[in-house]
């Protein structure tokens, strides 16, 4: 792939790049049995940091334990493979890519005694919605494919298989050609984008949905609750509907790949003027000093690479 860097870590080594590797009969590669995160390293005045990066480690642990995988690596061992990894490759911004799953043992469904292993890779991935997306916004459609049930599978655990939910929707956006794909859930509201969450504004005050919307908890709108709320903003969480979408002034993603990514239109139906508003722009603007080392105040959500 491009932007692929000369190491990367797998089951407690340094290896290089092309030397990461499973065996085809792995069971991960036939039932989706594996687990993962989007973490981003940034270029600050103080060297490379890594925005959240023990929150990540901690959520992939928690994911995997929902599916009774017990991860042999801690999260603290875990957090210095990625500064490891990071120095060595010597990178001053990057994405990064952990994943943990089951390996080659047997084809049954059941892991049995499949062995767990874990892999993290760095690289340089660009504009996840495409070069201006930050910027000017995305166009986004509504996607036939619902997204499923926390009944039918755990939907705060982010698990490969259960992003085969997520390809249907993006790959139906892109034949559309928009941006990204947006899923409702079984009752008819809204959930989240193929790969993030979704907030909304109206009339200065913002919206966003909860676990029982069937969403991804994800780190990144944890954190845009939080500086919207120290910005004085009211957010209310709870059911979003597509009447509420069509209504509101502005609306935006979130995600760690996606950052704050605005939403101009929906369907051919335009949010607010078609632009970012000044309510995005401003938590762009606060978020982008977040993690490029520029608000002393979250300093903790920051690890240095020193």
């Amino acid at each position: 792939m491009s932007g692929e860097t000369k190491y990367l870590w797998m089951d407690g080594e340094l290896k290089h790049w092309n030397e990461g590797s499973i065996h085809v009969m792995s069971h991960a590669l036939h039932y989706g049995s594996s687990f993962f995160e989007g973490i981003k390293c940034y270029e600050t005045s103080q060297g490379p940091a890594v925005f959240r990066l023990k929150e990540h480690m901690i959520r992939l642990h928690e994911s995997a334990s929902i599916y009774n995988m017990s991860l042999p690596f801690s999260v603290e061992e875990l957090v210095k493979a990625v500064k490891d990894l990071i120095k060595v490759n010597n990178l001053k911004s990057c994405y990064i890519r952990p994943v943990a799953f089951y390996g080659y043992d047997t084809l049954g469904v059941h892991p049995k005694k499949c062995p767990i292993q874990i892999a993290i890779a760095t690289f340089d991935w660009g504009a996840y919605l495409g070069e201006g997306a930050i910027e000017n916004g995305v166009r986004v459609t509504i996607s036939p494919w619902r997204k499923f049930h926390s009944s039918s599978l755990p939907t705060v655990a982010k698990a490969g298989g259960q992003y085969l939910n997520s390809i249907l929707a993006a790959q139906d956006a892109q034949e559309k050609g928009y941006d990204e794909g947006l899923l409702l859930n079984g009752d008819g509201n809204i959930a989240e984008g193929a790969g993030q969450n979704i907030f909304i504004i109206k009339n200065n005050e913002i919206y966003t949905n909860a676990e029982d919307s069937c969403i991804l908890m994800g780190i990144t709108r944890e954190t845009i609750i939080q500086l919207l709320m120290d910005l004085g903003y009211k957010v209310h969480i709870g059911k979003l509907s597509l009447g509420q979408l069509f209504n509101a002034d502005e609306a935006f993603f979130t995600g760690t790949a996606s950052e704050v990514t605005p939403i101009r239109e929906v369907d051919k139906r335009s949010i607010g003027d078609g632009k970012p508003g000044a309510i995005t722009q401003l938590i762009q603007e606060t978020y982008f000093d977040v993690i490029k080392g520029r608000n002393n105040k979250y300093d903790h959500w920051l690890s240095y690479i020193k």
